[in-house]
């Protein structure tokens, strides 16, 4: 068996979700928006598919390392294909970001899967059939009953409680907004949140990724006082020394690391400097699915938990799979935005949510995706 094509269709859908000047997303009107699928197709034509945005799966990229490395290769030989894309990593991680390898990892993983006829995570060894959610929400914003103020947080907890979350994690606001980032603010949001839900909701936080010591000190302390279950990336994560420094000075589990570079090698770094509670990894912030195993492993052997970043069919994946993690990042969120309106390129949501809060594992073939094939091709970009 020997892989024989990988192509890239862009296709537009219609969104209503817009970045701001600094990548965070919030709503917008509808409009139309470019993405991609890669697929990898095999000898006997079996395929895998991943989505992804246009920008990681960009011409240059799939012809000068994609194709040298898979193209004449057994589909089955994950791990070796992916070590000889990360090779190409060095000198060229501009270009060929971890998150480039995790398409391809995907891709490759929901191939194996559809050739035999399973789920993913049953391919890999499935740990749990339906895993529990938390809300995530979208940043902080300025607009009038959205996310503008504390109490926007509390009656949008209020409502996501209702929808059947069982947990509640916080963005709240970051640049650009005009007055943010403020730690006291945070500290309303949260303390608002928390009497909206009651003291037995588990409640989290990821907080502005560039406070200072003091800041992510003070600011994680008020946390413990209003009983939240874990604190996330308050400060750059280049600094393993400074998250070691936080984690000695809290009590609040203290999770990361999520944007640091350096996939397992780093998150080894992170255990032995005793700069997290709880470890962290995501398909998109490592590489994979092949990446994110190791880590999770790699933290079953410290007895630590880790959580997965993201949503996703990928993501969704590694959570059924683990036994060291609680919950499955649902998101992101908004109250101008129905998350459980279906994309006009799938024909169903794999992350559907249950009125209990919980989501069953997809049981099709491969990742899970329910691909509307016909739309993707009628609407090429």
């Amino acid at each position: 068996m020997k892989i024989v094509d990988i192509r890239v269709r862009v296709f537009t859908h219609t969104s209503r979700e817009v970045r701001d000047s600094d990548g965070h997303t919030h709503p917008g009107e509808p409009h139309r928006v470019r993405q991609a699928l890669l697929t990898i197709t095999a000898d006997d034509g079996s395929e895998g598919h991943a989505f992804a945005g246009t920008e990681l799966v960009r011409p240059s990229l799939i012809d000068r390392f994609v194709k040298v490395v898979l193209l004449g290769q057994d589909p089955f030989d994950r791990e070796r294909l992916w070590q000889g894309l990360a090779h190409w990593q060095r000198g060229s991680t501009a270009q060929l970001t971890d998150r480039t390898l995790a398409v391809v990892d995907l891709a490759l993983w929901d191939l194996a899967g559809r050739k035999l006829g399973v789920p993913v995570y049953k391919l890999i060894g499935g740990y749990r059939d339906k895993v529990p959610a938390y809300g995530s929400t979208m940043c902080g914003d300025e607009m009038a009953g959205g996310l503008a103020t504390p109490e926007d947080y509390g009656r949008y907890a209020e409502w996501l409680i209702k929808r059947g979350y069982k947990a509640i994690k916080l963005h709240t606001w970051m640049k650009p907004v005009s007055w943010a980032p403020d730690p006291k603010m945070d500290v309303r949001a949260c303390a608002a949140v928390r009497e909206a839900v009651g003291p037995e909701v588990p409640l989290m936080l990821d907080a502005y990724h560039g406070y200072s010591r003091t800041e992510a000190l003070w600011l994680g302390r008020q946390l413990q006082e209003l009983g939240y279950y874990w604190y996330e990336e308050p400060m750059n994560e280049s600094s393993t020394s400074s998250y070691a420094w936080l984690a000695q000075n809290l009590d609040i589990p203290v999770l990361g690391p999520e944007t640091a570079d350096g996939k397992f090698h780093t998150r080894a770094e992170w255990i032995k400097a005793g700069a997290c509670d709880i470890l962290r990894t995501g398909v998109h912030d490592v590489g994979g699915i092949g990446p994110s195993l190791k880590i999770i492993h790699l933290a079953e052997s410290f007895g630590m938990d880790c959580e997965i970043h993201g949503s996703g069919a990928g993501n969704l994946t590694l959570c059924a799979v683990q036994k060291n993690g609680r919950w499955y990042e649902r998101g992101l969120l908004h109250p101008f935005i129905d998350y459980d309106v279906v994309p006009d390129y799938l024909n169903s949501r794999a992350d559907a949510m249950d009125a209990d809060g919980n989501i069953a594992m997809p049981q099709r073939p491969g990742l899970g995706d329910d691909i509307n094939f016909g739309y993707i091709d009628a609407n090429p970009g």
